[in-house]
């Protein structure tokens, strides 16, 4: 039997948070607390192990921005950097 509930003074800037999240997703405010539920429950409550990637997910695009930022210069080649260490290793021996 299905069951009805009812969340009372929900701040502004979560419901409109849940408002712009439903259009997103082509559901009415509704269907999107339903998947919102639904979701949770799969996942279980307070089990840590919820992925944070989804609270604020961004485009690949955007990580490889933030990545140039971070590294304007660029990394150094996983090759060189693993021939070194294995060539530091060695020598220790």
């Amino acid at each position: 039997m299905p069951v009805n509930f009812s969340i009372k003074n929900v701040p502004d800037d979560i419901a409109q948070a849940l408002r712009e999240r439903a259009v997103r997703n082509h559901r009415s405010l509704q269907g999107e607390l339903m998947a919102v539920l639904a979701e949770a429950a799969r996942r279980g409550f307070g089990t840590g192990l919820e992925p944070l990637v989804t609270r604020n997910p961004i485009t690949v695009e955007e990580a490889a921005r933030r990545a140039r930022e971070l590294f304007p210069g660029g990394t150094e080649s996983s090759v060189e950097f693993i021939r070194r260490d294995r060539d530091e290793r060695a020598g220790e021996c």
